[in-house]
């Protein structure tokens, strides 16, 4: 059985917008609640209120931008979890290791939590990235692979990576600068950036879709 191109390419445009919000979701929250930790720090708060305002803006803002998308959002993100399952175990052992290196390593690297975060950030999209390029016929035909790799979808993520990973000489530069003395201040930066990170792969997610969808209409119009 033949599937219609066109159906596929409008799916995975939907898929990408989708994902776009979900990062910008994302981005917003740890705006907020960056800010929220940061004057709680400056007012010497009890440090439960971090977890509360860490939890609460994330709550909020995913309510407020994914609510009425989260079947399909919950549905898209099952697609791609199970794609990466049927990855062989050495994939997932670096993809796990990205991941979870960095910030394993926060625990007996305090001082080093600004870079370790971003590094985390950074070295996971990207890997999970180039897996699901490399393995993403897992569960696909050939050409409907070729027909995602062209798409863009999941190139939010490697946007998220570079930005993160490029994030951290300009933390280093602030945290040994005149900034020495405010620990905290390069804390904050590092999480307005992976925020910024994840606004860019999100808008650049959009604009996938919507270069897409206007190349789909030149399709259907040319004779």
């Amino acid at each position: 059985m033949q599937r219609d191109p066109q159906k596929n390419n409008n799916s995975t445009g939907q898929e990408n917008k989708l994902f776009g919000t979900f990062f910008i979701a994302i981005a917003i929250a740890v705006a907020v609640a960056s800010i929220f930790s940061e004057i709680i720090f400056l007012n010497k708060l009890p440090s439960y209120y971090n977890a509360v305002s860490w939890i609460g803006s994330f709550i909020l803002t995913f309510i407020f931008l994914l609510y009425k998308e989260r079947d399909i959002l919950w549905s898209s993100l099952q697609s791609r979890m199970k794609n990466s399952i049927k990855w062989p175990m050495r994939a997932k052992i670096i993809n796990g290791m990205c991941w979870a290196g960095p910030f394993a390593a926060i625990p007996l690297l305090p001082s080093l939590f600004p870079y370790l975060i971003l590094a985390g950030i950074g070295s996971g999209n990207i890997s999970t990235y180039l897996l699901l390029k490399k393995y993403g016929d897992v569960n696909n035909s050939k050409s409907n692979n070729n027909e995602n790799n062209n798409s863009g979808a999941g190139r939010e993520q490697i946007v998220v990576g570079l930005i993160s990973l490029t994030a951290i000489p300009i933390v280093f530069e602030v945290h040994t600068g005149m900034l020495t003395a405010r620990e905290d201040m390069a804390i904050l930066l590092s999480r307005i950036l992976i925020s910024f990170a994840y606004a860019a792969g999100g808008i650049y997610a959009i604009m996938i879709k919507n270069k897409n969808n206007v190349n789909e209409g030149n399709t259907a119009t040319s004779p």
